[in-house]
């Protein structure tokens, strides 16, 4: 006799944030025990931000999962006031909420800038969709469709990606919880119960104004205190700069130790258009252990840059960064580039990986690119900066530009 066992029975998971999730149905769990969607327990929802915040170790699982529990309580919603939102419709949003981050490397946006060029995570996640989609016969259609915002109902789109969306409402709050800084910790329940749908575009009750307003304040501060941090910032450049040396070198074919996963990306170039469905898979293997690993094995190498960077990281003695107003002069740039030839042995040419200069900036609430909307009690949509009885939510809408340099902490400026 032989005895079938059926594995995808009714699961309920207990997130810290919201207690207990239950999977909507097989096909999300089927999704969920994926190998590619497993990986997200490898991958840092907040990349190095531990080093800074020493709770904030949660993965891009946490948040991929609590993302699909906001997502059930929007539908419930709309639902609930009348919106017409047909169970494909939503299982297609259940699916393109579930995968949204999918496509996110090794401590999420480092990946980015390094060892892979010209390709973005949002461009990896609907490439790991459409693989996903032939395994599963189809089944992932109309939530690419919803993903991509070719659906003709555009608030299902804006529940995946706007400035109020399923994804936002869950990361500032989980941030928030795992990082301690309780700036972030927004009312998303408030919020979700105060949507609906007016001429096809997702909006805000105007009783939901004031929470919209906490909600948008709060990411604010949530991104110069936590995602833009200056010594967070500092140790994801000096990631960046790791990954870079480390391409340089394995390129002139230098050995360098890493698994077989991320040799793969190091010793060939890859950008978007060869980005193809052998690497793909290969993508799919790479976690932020595979980087980790390599990294304490670089502290050894005999190339210097590579393995003094890697010890700065690995130790945390984290560059020194100074974040201002003004961009810095070629005289403040110079200086520090003098003092760091004379103290290592680097060409010119090579120190740009000791001395980095750029800048970050912060938009709390965009004007032009899909607004919130508040819809009043008379039926009619105003733009949330103009219902907003805050004078601050304009000056929030403008882009906040800083400038930084970077450079090892023995220095002096």
């Amino acid at each position: 006799m032989v005895l079938e066992l059926n594995v995808n029975k009714f699961k309920i998971l207990n997130d810290p944030i919201y207690g207990f999730i239950t999977i909507p149905n097989r096909l999300i769990f089927d999704l969920i025990e994926h190998p590619y969607f497993q990986r997200l327990r490898r991958i840092s929802q907040m990349g190095l931000s531990s080093l800074v915040y020493p709770g904030a170790h949660h993965s891009r699982f946490h948040h991929a999962i609590g993302c699909v529990y906001l997502m059930q309580k929007a539908v419930r919603i709309l639902r609930f006031k009348g919106i017409e939102i047909t169970d494909e419709e939503e299982n297609a949003l259940y699916i393109a909420i579930l995968l949204h981050d999918i496509g996110h490397g090794a401590f999420s946006h480092a990946l980015e800038n390094s060892i892979v060029s010209e390709i973005n995570h949002e461009a990896i996640s609907l490439k790991f969709m459409e693989a996903l989609n032939l395994e599963f016969n189809f089944q992932l259609d109309l939530a690419i469709a919803v993903f991509k915002g070719n659906h003709p109902k555009k608030f299902l789109y804006q529940l995946i990606s706007s400035q109020l969306d399923m994804d936002r409402l869950d990361y500032l709050k989980r941030d928030s919880f795992y990082s301690g800084v309780a700036e972030g910790n927004i009312n998303s329940e408030r919020l979700i119960a105060m949507l609906n749908v007016h001429e096809n575009e997702l909006v805000i009750e105007e009783k939901g104004i004031y929470s919209v307003e906490k909600f948008i304040v709060g990411r604010r501060l949530m991104y110069w205190q936590v995602y833009l941090h200056k010594t967070g910032l500092a140790a994801e450049l000096l990631l960046v700069n790791i990954l870079k040396r480390a391409k340089e070198l394995a390129l002139k074919g230098v050995e360098l130790y890493a698994n077989s996963n991320l040799k793969y990306f190091l010793y060939q170039s890859i950008d978007a258009s060869n980005f193809d469905e052998e690497t793909l898979v290969i993508f799919a293997q790479l976690d932020d252990y595979d980087v980790l690993s390599a990294i304490k094995e670089w502290t050894k190498h005999e190339d210097k840059i590579i393995s003094t960077l890697s010890k700065m990281l690995i130790n945390r003695k984290l560059p020194k960064i100074i974040l201002q107003k003004q961009k810095f002069g070629k005289v403040e740039i110079n200086k520090v580039k003098k003092m760091i030839l004379d103290k290592y042995d680097v060409t010119k040419k090579e120190i740009s990986y000791f001395v980095f200069e750029g800048s970050v900036s912060n938009q709390a609430y965009n004007l032009k690119d899909n607004s919130i909307k508040i819809l009043s009690k008379k039926g009619k949509t105003v733009d949330l900066a103009i219902a907003s009885d805050q004078l601050n939510l304009l000056a929030l809408s403008k882009p906040v530009i800083k400038y930084y340099i970077c450079f090892p902490k023995q220095l002096n400026l």
